[in-house]
C-alpha cells in the first residue's frame, strides 16, 4: 500500500505517547501492515506499507542506493551560486550525507523549495543535512522512495500498488 502520510501522524504502528499513527489512516483489514523507514511527525509524504519484510530490507539498507525524492522548504535563500555546495554534501555526526541530486526550485520571501535526492536513509539525514548547510527545514515532503511517486494522492489518503509498481519494486529484490 501507499500512504500519503499528513503531518502530525507518527510513523509506527503504535505510540506510547499516545499520538496518531500512520495505521490509524488505514481501513482494520490492513492495520498488519508494516511501515518501510520512518517520516518524522511534522513530515509528511510517500510511505509505503508491507507485510514484505525481504522487500522492505532491499528498499531501507544503504547498499542498495535506493534513492527518496525530497521537496524540502527551507529557511533562508539559497541561490544558485550556492548549489554547487549542497552537491559536495556535508560532514554530519555519523558521518557524510551526499545528495544524489539537488534541484533548486522557487523563493518566497525568506523561504526556499529544494528538490534534494538521497539514497542512504540515516535518520533525520535530510533535516540535519540542510541544518549543516545554514538552512534549517521548514517543511519537508517525500515525494518519492525508488519507483514509486506521491503523485495523485491527498494527505490522508491510501491506495493499493499497481501491477507496475510491484513489478518495478519486485526488480529491486535481484541481485
Amino acid at each position: 500500500m501507499l500512504l500519503h502520510k499528513p503531518r502530525g501522524y507518527v510513523t509506527s504502528r503504535h505510540d506510547p505517547a499516545g499520538r496518531p499513527v500512520v495505521i490509524d489512516l488505514l481501513p482494520p483489514a490492513l492495520r498488519r501492515l508494516r511501515p518501510v523507514g520512518r517520516l518524522d511527525f511534522d513530515a509528511e509524504g510517500l510511505l509505503l506499507l508491507t507485510s514484505d519484510g525481504e522487500l522492505a530490507n532491499r528498499l531501507l539498507h544503504p547498499r542498495y542506493g535506493v534513492p527518496r525524492v525530497y521537496a524540502v522548504d527551507v529557511r533562508g535563500r539559497v541561490g544558485r551560486a550556492a548549489l554547487p555546495r549542497w552537491r559536495r554534501g556535508a560532514v554530519l555526526a555519523d558521518g557524510p550525507a551526499v545528495p544524489l541530486a539537488v534541484a533548486l526550485g522557487e523563493t518566497r520571501g525568506e523561504r526556499t523549495r529544494l528538490t534534494l535526492t538521497f539514497a542512504e536513509g540515516k535518520k533525520h539525514e535530510v533535516k540535519r543535512y540542510c541544518a549543516a548547510l545554514g538552512h534549517p527545514v521548514v517543511r519537508l515532503v517525500r515525494l518519492a522512495f525508488g519507483p514509486l511517486t506521491l503523485e495523485g494522492l491527498r494527505p490522508g489518503a491510501h491506495r493499493r500498488l499497481t501491477p507496475r509498481e510491484v513489478a518495478r519494486l519486485n526488480r529491486l529484490r535481484a541481485p
